[in-house]
């Protein structure tokens, strides 16, 4: 059974938001700073919908 994954990426924040890749690295950034979490540390679509306000439904038809 196919599975989606679970973390966002920068092209992923691009594709949802019309923006450029660069905005999206910055935003995961500043939800990791948000967030308390280390540079290394992956963003989820869960994580990224309550910081964004985008229900994670609507997400998932991007990725």
């Amino acid at each position: 059974m196919f599975k989606k994954r679970c973390v966002i990426y920068p092209k992923d924040v691009q594709i949802i938001t019309g923006k450029s890749e660069r905005y999206g690295q910055d935003l995961l950034n500043k939800i990791r700073i948000y967030l308390n979490k280390k540079p290394h540390q992956f963003i989820t679509i869960k994580e990224f919908s309550d910081f964004s306000g985008i229900p994670t439904q609507d997400l998932e038809e991007y990725i």
